[in-house]
């Protein structure tokens, strides 16, 4: 039994997919996934690219992935590693790939000079908050995620400002 953890390639655009699909059924949000394989082409290997991806072998089958991008901490002025999605298949848990996904993504941050990474998970999520106390992470006492989207986005990308 072996785990491999590998940069995801355009040949896997597929399997990105599949994993985002896979992570929004378990989180309920499955009617929400409106990305395609097109779109992941662009995101994560367009000029410049947005965001990476890495892929979970076990025993060379696929069985998970992560995704990440990079934003800043203007308190520290540094680079933050932010981990949008990991998913592991549900027969898979437990084996370690989780941990090791991230170990990963903290390699990577602590060599690409991060303050630190960070990540959402959905309130009711128990399994997952217990894994992220069990790996040394805590929650981001105060802070709330704010989201503007769809026509609301729209509606103030149109609006005027006070030069207009």
């Amino acid at each position: 039994m072996s785990l491999r953890l590998r940069d995801a390639t355009p040949d896997d655009l597929g399997l990105v997919l599949h994993f985002v699909r896979a992570l929004a059924d378990y989180e309920k949000l499955l009617h929400e996934v409106l990305a395609t394989e097109e779109d992941f082409r662009s995101l994560l290997f367009g000029t410049p690219a947005r965001a990476e991806a890495l892929i979970a072998e076990w025993d060379g089958a696929p069985v998970g992935f992560a995704l990440w991008y990079h934003s800043v901490s203007t308190f520290d002025g540094r680079a933050k590693l932010y981990v949008e999605d990991v998913f592991v298949n549900p027969d898979q848990r437990g084996r370690g790939i989780g941990r090791a996904i991230f170990a990963d993504l903290a390699r990577r941050a602590v060599a690409q000079g991060c303050s630190r990474m960070e990540w959402s998970v959905l309130d009711w999520n128990a399994p997952s908050i217990a894994f992220y106390r069990s790996i040394g992470a805590l929650p981001r006492e105060g802070w709330t995620l704010q989201r503007l989207g769809g026509d609301a986005l729209a509606a103030l990308a149109a609006s005027g400002d006070l030069n207009g």
